[in-house]
């Protein structure tokens, strides 16, 4: 199998796509691609033979556990898993003790955690490579696998049309560091108060990204070549659940919606879909949809991040 390595990523860290070059995130996307056709073709090489991952989760995961542990293991490594109630860091020990003991026995940590901050005093003290599997601010494993998914469906991805549809969470502030790196055109429509994270925002449109905020969902998704979407009510947030019902009132994307984007407009969700508020079932099972698409391909995306920063090539 003749994949793509960026040697730059050996070694590194894998916490915000805002952290990579374009040429960096280009090159997850095209490893990714590498090693999913591989597979598909029976070449399955044990690219990290050897290597242990270490999985670490204050949030409760389908997609993310499975998909890391799966792709440890297609790629003839391992993975162990680790939950806050297993180590208790903050309370039974020091994220400093616990990123100590683990640089001792794995080759790389995962973690999925609420507060980001958490992820970046880990990969302060862990002399290994730390990915965000998902944070409060950040989801850059999510959107590597999404932006797989539009080269597959698209080709080139600059100039494309993406319209994110729902709350500035960690999904909408990764969504503007990819869209930088692909020379994409994103349009993120939220209520008054609910915008993506001002730094993230900001460090992009510096970098040269076009992103631009509207308030209303439907004219943000006319002519548009993906429209994405995601709950508004994260985890952590259950308290928030009326509130944020009653600003969204208006951004439930039905099938309806879809006669508004491009002919080769497709409609995106990263999961778990919450029915009858972001987005209805129909919608995610629309001939239009790639949501199962994009969960596939966080097992080829991960494949190929975990290989670009723990293989020895």
């Amino acid at each position: 199998m003749n994949i793509t390595s960026v040697e730059s990523l050996k070694g590194r860290d894998f916490l915000s796509l805002g952290d990579l070059s374009n040429q960096e995130f280009q090159g997850i996307l095209d490893s990714a691609l590498e090693i999913k056709q591989g597979f598909k073709q029976g070449d399955k090489p044990a690219l990290l033979q050897g290597k242990t991952l270490a999985m670490i989760f204050e949030k409760q995961s389908l997609r993310t556990r499975s998909t890391f542990d799966i792709a440890m293991y297609q790629l003839g490594g391992h993975s162990v898993l680790l939950s806050q109630n297993y180590i208790g860091w903050g309370v039974r020990e020091t994220i400093r003790d616990v990123a100590s003991n683990l640089e001792r026995w794995t080759d790389g940590i995962m973690a999925r955690t609420y507060g980001h901050e958490t992820l970046t005093e880990l990969a302060e003290h862990a002399n290994i490579p730390v990915i965000n599997g998902l944070s409060d601010l950040l989801h850059p494993c999510q959107l590597s696998a999404d932006y797989l998914t539009l080269k597959e469906e698209f080709g080139d991805l600059s100039g494309l049309k993406i319209t994110f549809v729902g709350d500035g969470n960690n999904v909408s502030n990764s969504h503007i560091y990819a869209a930088m790196h692909a020379g994409a055109a994103l349009t993120i429509a939220c209520p008054e108060g609910f915008d993506p994270d001002e730094n993230v925002l900001r460090q992009a449109r510096d970098q040269g990204a076009q992103v631009d905020i509207y308030r209303d969902p439907r004219q943000a998704a006319v002519g548009t070549d993906v429209l994405y979407t995601d709950v508004w009510i994260s985890m952590g947030q259950e308290e928030e659940s009326e509130k944020r019902k009653k600003a969204f009132a208006g951004y439930t994307i039905t099938p309806e919606w879809f006669a508004d984007l491009s002919p080769r407009g497709i409609f995106m969700h990263d999961l778990p879909a919450h029915y009858g508020e972001e987005c209805t079932e129909e919608a995610v099972y629309h001939q239009r949809s790639r949501v199962f698409d994009q969960a596939e391909n966080r097992l080829h995306a991960q494949k190929a991040i975990l290989y670009q920063l723990l293989a020895d090539h």
